[in-house]
């Protein structure tokens, strides 16, 4: 069985600047690959293979991007074989790539090569050497693949993905007293079928006064200069603690659905499409237009601050975990309409109705 484990690295300066070097290469080559991928496709519907493109990182460093060979080289071809997927999955119905931009989270990852130091305080990792490592929990497994990424925050991490001994557990019997319905909502972020509540606890609207305040002084700084740069860490580091706030939440709500029952039933949501018929629309004279679309701003607001799509993802590896079962009932279910005793569908019912 797969499982993943994060922790925080601490680079010296020289490992920063070396650090700074990968991770532009890294997205050089992926944003390369991505550009002749298209190119090709729009010319005569060639699909480039993933060791089509790895071969071109060979010809790229012998003759224009010669300083390509300071990155490892596993990490350019992993960049490769991770735009493949995601080229790959777009025709299964998942979004296009996009390319790499220098101002969000930088990544890479490394198949091998990678091993902990005796005393468990530094990571080795090619051509940076031993790092220093905070290992607040031990990993069990042989590592399969290592990301190591920078956050705008500029702060340096390593997921260790490893293949455990331990076999997937099997899933346990699907009852009908070790079952719950789930619904996610607003005003409580999680309701269950046994009238158990889990309040939303509003992080975002809670930090908003502050956020307005940092926003404000970053407006009235002169972008480029120093003081522009310090108040936008400091707007970054608000955000990221927001972050923090909602994914320690969500994992301590979905760790007790796990624990506590067999079988999990959740509606599958469309998140986005929720989102986008919230967003206000104006006319040409930037007016808002009619039927309260300015007033769904904060709807739209409210919908992105519960992380329902990541409470989900969540719910379904965990479930993988503990031998679990989740059931996602169809987008279009008429659930709330349907008798729990006969099963006949109310087609009249409406919002006001709450019993």
């Amino acid at each position: 069985m797969l499982k993943a484990y994060k922790y925080r690295i601490f680079p010296n300066d020289v490992q920063k600047e070396l650090l700074a070097n990968i991770f532009g290469q890294v997205r050089i080559v992926y944003n390369y690959g991505l550009e002749q991928k298209i190119a090709a496709y729009t010319k005569d519907k060639t699909n480039l293979r993933c060791f089509d493109l790895i071969k071109q990182i060979k010809v790229l460093k012998d003759t224009t991007l010669p300083w390509l060979e300071i990155a490892p080289s596993q990490a350019l071809q992993m960049a490769m074989r991770n735009l493949d997927n995601a080229y790959t999955n777009f025709f299964r119905g998942k979004g296009f790539p996009k390319f790499k931009s220098k101002h969000k989270r930088q990544s890479f990852q490394l198949p091998q090569g990678v091993f902990l130091s005796e005393d468990h305080k530094q990571i080795f990792l090619p051509k940076l050497k031993f790092v220093d490592i905070d290992l607040h929990r031990e990993y069990k497994g042989e590592i399969k693949t290592v990301t190591v990424s920078k956050t705008v925050t500029n702060k340096y991490f390593v997921s260790i993905l490893v293949e455990t001994t331990q076999d997937k557990p099997e899933k346990k019997p699907i009852t009908e007293d070790t079952a719950v319905g789930i619904d996610l909502g607003i005003k409580d972020f999680c309701i269950t079928s046994d009238g158990k509540k889990f309040e939303n606890q509003d992080f975002l609207k809670s930090s908003m006064r502050q956020l307005r305040v940092e926003q404000r002084s970053l407006a009235r700084k002169k972008k480029g200069s120093r003081h522009y740069y310090q108040q936008k860490m400091k707007l970054s580091l608000l955000h990221e603690h927001i972050t923090n706030q909602r994914k320690d939440y969500l994992h301590k709500i979905s760790h007790y659905l796990v624990t506590n029952y067999d079988t999990i039933c959740m509606e599958d949501l469309n998140v986005s499409g929720m989102m986008s018929r919230c967003n206000p629309k104006k006319d040409e004279n930037g007016k808002y237009l009619p039927n309260g679309q300015a007033a769904k701003s904060g709807l739209n607001r409210a919908i992105s601050d519960m992380g329902w799509s990541e409470f989900r993802i969540m719910i379904e590896y965990k479930t993988e975990w503990y031998g679990k079962n989740v059931s996602i009932i169809g987008r279009f279910e008429p659930s709330s309409k349907v008798c729990s005793n006969c099963g006949w569908i109310n087609k009249d019912l409406t919002l006001d109705i709450r019993e």
